[in-house]
């Protein structure tokens, strides 16, 4: 028998749209983020740094079908809201170490005071994850193309670490931070290691360092491949150590709020400095458009580090939440009709059946998707179409978490006026990937559930 096409279909334009809550300092996290020219922005594994007034987002230029290295992406911001593309700013070689048929990861960039050249660190692989190679590039200007030099090396010979980090102290001494501890201390020029300086016992990978007031921290995830755990740091006075492990620092079974740190933003602010922390939300194996990320403000005192509530919408000047939806009123379940597949509760509309979708029209307003994540959910296929049927967005948003959560799942870009549809399509296809001992990770269902569509100005 023939699986059905299962259809909700809205009988009116959605013209009835929410004031504008959000200001150019709303950071929105677990959603796509859109740049100047409406595409998702694409940096994942990301580092942030200030310079001339400005913020530069480098990070991986993921793609939805291979995890092979297409290239490092380079953004700008004067607000940490508001991005600009600015280029690849290290595309694929030709050949060799971020060649074709390579992985290239945790881009990080940083100024040498010694000589004013920008130097990009990264790690390189082979797609099994079984060469690995720490590698390095340079370039005169901040968004440029850097040129590839080679590995690291540290007396004499190349560095073959996976996971890595970068960090800048206050007297301009940079150091290479590697999963599971070692932390050496680059040369005057950023070219070279010159001394490993510690290692930290009992750490994890994709290390994140920061200081406050005197006092070193790092910041680790657990080995769970793509998947989240519980992310947890250390302290030290120096970054000889001794470092002390602390444990936790979001609450326990929020894994990190679904993500992975990356690294940590101070930002100076009018009154003080906040610390934010930058993680990932992968998405395996559409990272181009179902990855999104999580940055939050942290509570850091002395010891203490903590992130005690998870902030979907919140103001870098405040860190206080924002609710981009209160004045917003969701589409009435009166309005819709449905068929089976997508249920008829008045509070959601679930479908575990592929190709089912949903239909909504609208003028050029901006549409926000509300839904539950949970271990038993698949990617949606979320698409707009104008009145031509051109579709002129569309991406993948992911439904998987290893724990039930309500948020916003996707609101579309701004468009130019006119008439437009969008489209809420049950994939069918499941968030799964295996680790090199071939465990199965991943969802163990295939239900989209919506529990709202917002019009937005």
């Amino acid at each position: 028998m023939k699986t059905r096409h299962i259809l909700f279909l809205f009988a009116f334009t959605a013209n009835l749209t929410c004031g504008a809550q959000e200001t150019a300092s709303v950071i929105a996290n677990g959603i796509p983020w859109f740049d100047n020219r409406r595409h998702i922005v694409n940096a994942h594994g990301a580092c942030l740094i200030e310079d001339n007034g400005k913020y530069y987002l480098f990070g991986e230029w993921k793609s939805d079908t291979t995890n092979s290295f297409p290239g490092f992406s380079c953004y700008s911001s004067t607000n940490l809201a508001d991005w600009k593309f600015e280029r690849i700013v290290l595309p694929r070689q030709k050949s060799g170490l971020m060649g074709p048929n390579r992985v290239g990861e945790r881009v990080k960039v940083m100024k040498c005071p010694k000589t004013g050249e920008y130097v990009m660190f990264m790690h390189s692989d082979d797609l099994k994850y079984q060469d690995p190679y720490t590698v390095y590039a340079t370039c005169k200007t901040i968004n440029g193309e850097y040129q590839l030099q080679g590995p690291v090396t540290y007396q004499g010979k190349a560095i073959r670490k996976w996971d890595i980090g970068a960090f800048q102290d206050d007297d301009g001494k940079g150091y290479l931070l590697i999963h599971h501890g070692p932390i050496y201390r680059l040369s005057d020029d950023y070219h070279s290691v010159d001394a490993q300086v510690a290692n930290v016992p009992n750490s994890g990978e994709s290390p994140a360092m920061f200081k406050k007031d005197g006092l070193y921290y790092m910041l680790y995830s657990d080995l769970t491949s793509w998947e989240k755990n519980d992310n947890f740091y250390f302290t030290a006075p120096k970054i000889e150590g001794p470092w002390t492990k602390r444990g936790l620092f979001c609450p326990e079974g929020t894994l990190t709020y679904n993500s992975q740190s990356t690294f940590v933003l101070p930002v100076k602010r009018d009154n003080d400095t906040l610390y934010m922390y930058m993680g990932d939300r992968w998405s395996y194996p559409h990272q181009a458009s179902a990855a999104t990320y999580v940055w939050l403000p942290m509570q850091v005192d002395g010891e203490k580090v903590s992130i005690p509530e998870y902030k979907q919408f919140w103001d870098i000047n405040t860190s206080q939440t924002v609710d981009l939806l209160k004045t917003c009123k969701p589409l009435p379940h009166t309005a819709i009709k449905a068929e089976a597949a997508w249920g008829n509760r008045t509070d959601r509309m679930d479908s575990s059946v592929k190709g089912s979708y949903i239909r909504v029209s609208f003028d050029d307003c901006r549409m926000a998707i509300k839904g539950v994540s949970t271990p038993h959910s698949c990617y949606a296929k979320v698409s707009v179409t104008n009145a031509r049927k051109d579709t002129v967005y569309t991406s993948f948003v992911d439904f998987y978490s290893k724990y039930d959560n309500e948020a916003v799942r996707l609101i579309t870009p701004k468009l130019k006026r006119g008439n437009y549809t969008l489209i809420i399509e049950n994939t069918g296809d499941r968030p799964n990937w295996t680790d090199k001992t071939n465990r199965l990770y991943g969802s163990d269902g295939s239900h989209v559930t919506v529990t709202g569509i917002y019009p937005m100005n």
